[in-house]
């Protein structure tokens, strides 16, 4: 029964992510950024969806994958889990750096607008960093989702057995 309840969590928390992700990935497209009370109520917007979609989303698959493996013994001898695992930790760090983003973002964008420097280039230069970061994010997710589905085995080669030397 745990192992289907933590199954459950699982894969709805990594459609919950992805599903996030890509609400983010619109929202930086096709939000309205002229003017910078439009670039204020899109980073609000961002925001939002991080705090009660992304985040939390991405708690209760690291988690749950992590109690599944605990929980489920076989699961601790397949190399997709923990290849599932290393990718896992690695998304944390990616939304944590996205969400994390907006805050030395708008720091970022109010020292050089004081610094009396324009703004564009400064804009320019956080998005292409904030949406490399979404895409690796994006990219492990979907790999995790993958692997999670396929679960292909990543055996250690036998070992070759020893011949005895011919006479």
């Amino acid at each position: 029964m745990l192992r289907k309840v933590l199954k459950i969590l699982h894969t709805i928390s990594a459609c919950g992510l992805i599903g996030g992700l890509g609400c983010y990935m619109l929202l930086l497209v096709y939000a309205p950024q002229a003017t910078p009370a439009a670039y204020a109520d899109l980073r609000e917007s961002i925001a939002l969806v991080s705090d009660f979609i992304l985040v939390p989303s991405l708690g209760i698959a690291l988690v749950s994958g992590l109690f599944a493996m605990a929980f489920h013994m076989p699961f601790m001898d397949k190399g997709w889990a923990w290849a599932k695992t290393a990718m896992g930790i690695l998304m944390f760090k990616g939304v944590l750096t996205v969400v994390g983003a907006k805050a030395d973002y708008a720091a970022g964008v109010s020292r050089k607008i004081a610094d009396g420097e324009p703004v564009k280039g400064v804009l320019e230069d956080a998005l292409a960093y904030e949406w490399s970061t979404l895409w690796i994010v994006m990219a492990l997710s979907l790999a995790n989702v993958v692997l999670g589905v396929w679960r292909p085995r990543f055996a250690r080669p036998a070992p070759v057995p020893e011949q005895e030397p011919a006479e």
